[in-house]
């Protein structure tokens, strides 16, 4: 009876409903679970002394799903059911629940029963976690931060009533302590970020965390789905880039264009990927990319760049651009705070100098004027340090913008960290004809590769060359001059919106 109720399809599948809840611990729909689990080697479903581990049980999906793969494939080497579901789940499936209701959900989701030792446990285990465990652990606090994931002492300091969000697996050294056990299998969807106790909305991703986490247990599979914003931006995820882009055991990735894609009703900046990482494969990585109802896959070297291009025609583009060695538009771009000037700056009374801030201009004192002093008589081109699309999100035409704005300061005008400046020069001229090559969608196509979070940078203009600015550009003469094809021109323009 308890093992027809595991085995039993539910329409619709509960799982399939949490998933659709939008959070920043984002839910697994079944259905992406299995198509993960479908890019291991199927014979460890067969396979009674794999070990398989979720660091970061939420809903408990992909020990359940692997606990379907594995009473299939285990029917012969086990002929008896309950004896089969005995090994299974007390030798083969363990997971760390990330909160409270989430450990519930997962023995719910895998055990028929939100205590393991309970009446409905398809499984008579000794305890109420069985092998899905939740252990409370306190932040450790330096000067107002966790040492172990970031988390602000000012947010997460606080009672036992509320959740505290010290995730298990991500604060003790030793990892491999846990269940003092090695794995064959780690598969997760970790939390992808916490709140820094700074303005409004302004957190630090964790999901780095976990990956790293797990990547020093040393399972011959690591599995794990995350945003993909560490393609190309992210706040302190460089290093993580880095290592993961170096990473020759990265075998398979697929990427998520539009997180809505992978989780319905749920918008993930900069989309979403799955990876999955054989300690023992050396070499190039199959790289799938989704986008709507198209696919694409490519066989790639995930170290080519210092960020992850998404589209193989883009990658061939960005090729023949970098050919030509020119400089790029990256070395005249300034950092945020061009002129030292915070967003909350406002204009002077009076002063010798024009402000440019986020609700208009005003009169400014030379004196308060913090950097780039010698800019100031010059002719800038500026744009604001927010992109026109969310987060790389295409409208409903599949099309990107990019910029949303573009302005050019003459001398005695600055502006505050709203902006940034783009280029400097002598001439309104000058200045002009780079606002126009800004405009075509050669250059903000090159953009689009870097910028696939909610900020323009400095780094975001890497991919575009530098050009003679005494004249103006148009992007049928880019076209020619990096010798593009028709198939590259019009990915480029089915990519780009004009810009007036």
């Amino acid at each position: 009876m308890q093992n027809n109720l595991y085995n039993t399809i539910y329409n619709p599948d509960v799982l399939s409903c949490i998933a659709n809840l939008s959070n920043d611990e984002v839910f697994t729909p079944p259905n992406i679970a299995n198509n993960m689990l479908d890019m291991l080697p199927q014979e460890l479903f067969s396979d009674p002394n794999a070990t398989f581990l979720d660091p970061a049980c939420k809903s408990g999906v992909f020990l359940r799903e692997i606990a379907k793969r594995l009473l299939k494939g285990l029917e012969k080497k086990i002929p008896d059911l309950q004896e089969r579901t005995n090994h299974i789940f007390k030798k083969q499936l363990f997971g760390i629940a990330i909160t409270e209701l989430t450990s519930h959900l997962s023995r719910r989701s895998v055990y028929c029963s939100k205590t393991a030792n309970g009446n409905y446990s398809v499984v008579d285990f000794d305890t109420v976690d069985g092998n899905i465990r939740l252990k409370s652990i306190e932040h450790v606090w330096h000067k107002g931060k966790c040492k172990f994931c970031g988390a602000s002492k000012e947010m997460y300091n606080r009672g036992n009533e509320l959740e505290s969000h010290a995730y298990e697996f991500i604060h003790v050294v030793k990892p491999e302590e846990i269940f003092n056990m090695k794995f064959d299998v780690i598969v997760s969807n970790p939390p992808y970020q916490l709140s820094d106790g700074g303005n409004a909305a302004s957190a630090i991703p964790i999901y780095q965390k976990f990956v790293i986490q797990a990547k020093n247990l040393n399972p011959r599979y690591l599995l794990m789905i995350i945003p993909a914003r560490w393609y190309s931006g992210g706040r302190g995820l460089d290093a993580f880039r880095d290592v993961m882009l170096k990473d020759d055991s990265i075998c398979k990735l697929v990427d998520y264009i539009d997180s809505e894609d992978c989780f319905p009703g749920v918008d993930v900046a900069g989309g979403i990927c799955y990876f999955l990482r054989d300690s023992q494969y050396h070499g190039k990585c199959t790289v799938t990319t989704i986008q709507g109802d198209a696919k694409k896959e490519a066989v790639r070297n995930l170290s080519e760049f210092s960020t992850f291009i998404r589209h193989p025609i883009a990658l061939s583009i960005v090729k023949k651009v970098l050919a030509e060695r020119a400089l790029s538009v990256s070395e005249i771009v300034s950092s945020q705070k061009p002129f030292g000037l915070r967003t909350y700056v406002k204009p002077d009374k009076r002063g010798d100098l024009v402000l440019r801030y986020n609700q208009g201009t005003g009169p400014f004192k030379r004196q308060n004027v913090l950097d780039k002093i010698e800019w100031i008589d010059r002719w800038k081109v500026i744009m604001s340090y927010l992109t026109a699309d969310h987060a790389g999100r295409a409208d409903s035409e599949g099309k990107r913008r990019i910029f949303s704005s573009l302005e050019i300061l003459p001398p005695q005008y600055v502006c505050t960290e709203t902006y940034i400046v783009v280029g400097v020069f002598k001439t309104k001229k000058e200045a002009s004809n780079l606002v126009a090559y800004l405009k075509t969608m050669f250059a903000r196509f090159l953009v689009a590769q870097i910028a696939t979070t909610q900020h323009i940078s400095k780094s975001s203009f890497a991919f575009v060359p530098m050009q003679d600015f005494s004249k103006p550009w148009a992007d049928a003469e880019l076209y020619k001059k990096y010798k593009l094809t028709k198939d590259e021109i019009a990915f480029i323009e089915s990519m780009i919106k004009p810009m007036e």
